[in-house]
């Protein structure tokens, strides 16, 4: 049988090794990539080389809709320097489409284009700007088609279908072929309940599409193999879900498609669809050499999904003392020209979207449609986020209407431990609403008129228009908000959500050392962190060392859905569990005779040693081994869910639900339209703080991307066109640390009886009250209605 020889390019992942007295769980130890992070030395994707490497170019589409009536490579392929230049008709396998659920994606445009942006052909060269002059060589004779970009223009008699012949299973239950996913929920008896409503508001509201704008591009590095496969080392979210479309489409088997996780800078969800993994596998397949592909910012717009922009209809109806007594939405998203997790989307924006409060009598549609604007998938908060920003307003509305306080009129109406959601599912953990609306509203405010107090003159920075300084503080208003949102946690509607982790314990230097190995993918989020946290903590070691991530070991699920620290977490307390009975069990077997405790006494591991819950040292770890080894590998399930009925939407489909709410304080100069956001305090349930620092760390960057939708990011499709008409970050603003306010953190730590050490996901709730806390202070500070985000300037001076 012939050996495989992998030669391993520069800036290949290593173990990462920590070495602490304690650092177990709910110690707030440091990140082992932190320092090197901090001083440039990590290993990023797009830092990776092979010394015999090419440089992958992809060729995108520059108009959103047309036929391809012809493609002439032969300019472009004549060039030195060129390698190979591949179209649709040079894939390899039957295979030619991908998708994270529906396979609707061409590898490479097959006689038609359907978004602005797509990839169209491949170009492999021995450097990168000889790879991008090639591109632009190749012709491309398109014949425009007519565009859908809206409601409107998908569901109209005659609209062109941006998927002919489709065959997925949502089909059979939707209106159109141009809806990706239909998904209604009813419980009660809307009519009835509208009857007994003193008041009755409604709202249409906006939501635009928002980037993730992760600082670390698109990037990987493919390496043809002696067998014939290819190893990818790329940066992403979801190693096995990206294996499972790559390799079909290479006409590979799994097992010759190796992948190694190297350094992500950053995700938000638009890592966890393929973006080049698949082109530059074809490349190296096809070159037999290696070949590395980054985007610049640029493609980086095209190449990932963006956050679904949404129309939402709501009406709510309360009672005069403040109960509300039914809610009727519709919500709109707008999936783009392929599927992504759009159906996924779908079932959390519908599920969700009667927020955190108790209503009995609801009546729910949610659809995400085709379109040709760009592609939209998994964002920070899925689908939620949308449904917050205009549940919350109508909130606003209702305690208005009433008279009452918008802080105790949401109090009045919070669910808690025992709520029945509208699919019928009961909230079986700690659900403290009220308590955090409580906490948010009890913190002092800031004081006012800020950049008076710095002494001689103004600090502008503290100033709507900060150091642009447009303003001296006249006309500046300040207003306060509040808002709240609920977030499911991990895979629903009946996925096969599971993680794996394999746990090495041996000795070596005469030291017990555990080895921690799963496919965990690292975006940020620190979950390399706590796994070392939670192998000291179960196994009692000092030394823990974290595998590089592949696919070598059995999938970990994605980095997403605030699932990680519960599920791959839960898979590596599992198994040390195992790994920690395999261990006592061969002390009883070894030293059973010499001391009874080892036979009656609850036993642990802790300081390296076998000691009784009493605190009476058995052994030493390293005694116990003797050489030996113990390595398993086991994975580890949440409790199951099912999918929403497809009539009713009823249901038990989420595992866990997770709660986080905000105050915003913003001073608005209502002259001149600015927004200066002063604080923006939260309090949010996490079950167990496993690792407090990092805790506050996702809760306050999940803040910040809420404030950045709130006030200023959004992805411009003109609507003539469906062209992206700001694919950088010198037209798509998003926040620096000049925009960042103070964020004040309260964190509760309510456990979750059903979870790993009653731990919840928190990773996506604080994105989800931010931007409409934000939204109700400027509407406080200005009178102004404001249904749409992002708020821009001419917004609140009147002069759209």
């Amino acid at each position: 049988m012939a050996q495989n020889t992998r030669t391993v390019p520069a800036g290949t992942p290593t173990n990462v090794t920590q070495k602490h007295a304690k650092g177990g769980i709910g110690e707030s130890t440091l990140r082992p990539d932190g320092t090197l992070k901090v001083t440039g030395e990590f290993a990023y994707s797009s830092d990776m080389w092979h010394e015999d490497m090419l440089w992958g170019q992809t060729l995108r589409s520059t108009v959103a809709h047309a036929e391809i009536a012809s493609i002439d490579i032969s300019e472009a392929l004549a060039m030195p320097g060129v390698y190979s230049i591949l179209t649709y008709d040079d894939l390899p396998a039957e295979m030619k489409n991908y998708g994270l659920e529906i396979q609707d994606t061409p590898v490479l445009a097959n006689g038609r284009v359907r978004h602005h942006g797509e990839p169209v052909a491949l170009v492999a060269a021995d450097h990168p700007e000889t790879a991008r002059r090639a591109a632009a060589k190749i012709k491309i004779d398109y014949r425009e088609l007519p565009l859908v970009t809206d409601e409107a223009s998908a569901l109209a008699e005659g609209a062109p279908l941006i998927h002919e012949g489709r065959d997925d299973h949502h089909i059979g239950h939707v209106p159109h072929p141009n809806i990706v996913h239909r998904q209604p929920i009813v419980r009660g008896d809307v009519a009835e309940a509208r009857k007994r409503a003193d008041v009755i508001v409604e709202g249409e509201y906006v939501f635009g599409m928002q980037d993730q704008a992760f600082l670390g591009p698109e990037s990987g590095l493919a390496v043809p193999s002696e067998d014939g496969g290819v190893d990818l080392y790329v940066a992403t979210q979801w190693l096995h879900s990206d294996l499972k479309q790559i390799a079909p489409v290479l006409g590979l088997p799994e097992e010759k498609v190796r992948m190694t996780l190297s350094g992500v800078g950053g995700a938000f969800g638009g890592r966890e669809d393929i973006s080049m993994q698949i082109h530059a596998c074809l490349l190296a397949l096809a070159t037999h050499k290696p070949v590395k592909i980054v985007y610049n910012r640029f493609e980086s717009f095209f190449g990932h999904v963006h956050r679904h922009p949404a129309k939402l209809h709501y009406e709510h109806g309360a009672t005069k003392d403040g109960k509300l007594t039914h809610m009727k939405c519709k919500i709109v998203l707008d999936g783009g020209a392929y599927a992504s997790a759009s159906p996924a989307v779908v079932g959390n924006a519908s599920s969700l979207s009667v927020g955190p409060y108790v209503i009995e009598d609801v009546d729910i549609e949610a659809i995400a449609l085709y379109t040709n604007n760009p592609p939209c998938g998994a964002m920070r908060g899925f689908g939620a986020v949308q449904a917050c920003f205009a549940y919350e307003a109508q909130m606003d509305k209702l305690a208005a209407k009433l008279g009452m306080d918008p802080v105790e009129f949401r109090q009045l109406n919070a669910m808690e431990m025992g709520t029945i959601m509208p699919t019928g599912q009961v909230v079986d953990s700690p659900a403290p609403v009220a308590e955090l609306l409580r906490r948010v509203k009890a913190r002092p405010l800031p004081p006012e008129r800020q950049w008076e107090t710095a002494g001689e003159g103004a600090d502008v920075r503290a100033l709507p228009g900060g150091l642009s300084n447009t303003t001296h503080g006249e006309g500046v208003v300040r207003g306060v908000g509040y808002a709240v949102g609920i977030k499911n946690v991990g895979f629903s509607e009946g996925f096969d959500d599971y993680s794996t982790a394999r746990v090495r314990l041996e000795v070596i230097n005469g030291e017990p050392v555990a080895m921690v190995h799963t496919a965990m993918a690292e975006v940020g989020q620190g979950g390399v962190t706590v796994h070392a946290q939670i192998a000291r903590t179960e196994l009692g070691v000092t030394q823990v060392t974290i595998h590089p991530a592949d696919t070598q070991v059995g999938s970990a699920g994605s980095t997403s859905a605030s699932r990680q620290t519960y599920m791959t977490g839960g898979a590596v307390k599992n198994t040390c569990e195992h790994v920690r009975e395999a261990v006592l069990e061969m002390g009883r077997r070894k030293n059973g005779s010499y001391h009874p405790a080892w036979a009656h006494a609850e036993l642990l591991l802790e300081g390296g040693k076998v000691v009784t819950d009493g605190g009476e040292v058995l052994a030493d770890i390293a005694d116990v081994l003797e050489g030996e080894a113990i390595d398993l590998e086991l994975e580890f399930r949440h409790r199951p869910t099912v999918p929403f009925d497809l009539v009713t939407g009823q249901g038990d489909g989420h595992v866990q639900y997770t709660f986080a709410a905000h105050r915003a304080v913003v001073e608005v100069d209502t002259e001149l339209g600015l927004v200066k956001v002063v604080e923006l305090a939260t309090a949010q349930d996490v079950g167990k703080a496993l690792n407090m620092l990092s805790v506050v760390g996702q809760i306050q960057g999940g803040t910040i991307q809420g404030l950045g939708v709130a006030i200023m990011e959004e992805i411009i499709v003109d609507p003539k066109t469906a062209k992206v008409r700001n694919p950088s970050f010198t037209d798509y603003l998003i926040p620096t640390i000049l925009d960042t306010p103070t964020i004040p953190v309260d964190v509760l730590e309510l456990a979750d009886p059903n979870a790993p050490y009653g731990l919840r996901g928190m990773g996506e709730a604080p994105t989800l009250s931010s931007t409409p806390a934000v939204l109700a202070a400027i509407r406080q500070a200005t009178g102004l209605e404001l249904n749409k985000t992002p708020i821009r300037p001419e917004a609140l001076t009147g002069t759209l």
